[in-house]
């Protein structure tokens, strides 16, 4: 995806540059599959955290390709597992997350132990944006 212009990056950073509940799709056996999640955004990527054995990461060893829909947004991505939540080259990004999704990231769901709790990144490649009117191409 070619850089976004600063007008879109604003627009991207106050939508989604918080704690933010988005659909995620992913294809299975040319089933499309979809699940919402909680998602930060920054810098042209989402980023989730999730289990490295759940079915949507099995899906996406296949096919690295997703969607994702969010409010009056719509995109494509390329699915990156980060790997380890605390693995050393992780530690900025996940202190980051920690902070974002502070309201919910210890209530026991998440087990940080665990080396199978990853960094799920979705780095978008093309998208639309709708904003007061204006329709934007990413």
């Amino acid at each position: 995806m070619k850089p976004c212009t600063a007008e879109i990056e604003k627009i991207m950073a106050e939508r989604f540059g918080q704690d933010t509940v988005i659909a995620l799709a992913t294809v299975e056996n040319e089933l499309p599959y979809v699940r919402y999640v909680n998602a930060y955004y920054e810098k042209g990527a989402f980023y989730i955290i999730t289990h490295a054995l759940s079915n949507k990461m099995r899906q996406m060893q296949h096919h690295t390709m997703v969607a994702i829909a969010g409010e009056w947004f719509t995109a494509h991505g390329k699915a990156v597992n980060l790997g380890y939540f605390r693995k050393k080259e992780n530690q900025q990004l996940a202190e980051k997350l920690k902070n974002v999704f502070a309201e919910w990231i210890d209530n026991g769901h998440n087990d940080f132990e665990d080396e199978n709790t990853i960094i799920l990144c979705v780095e978008l490649t093309d998208g639309v944006l709708f904003s007061h009117g204006e329709r934007y191409v990413l």
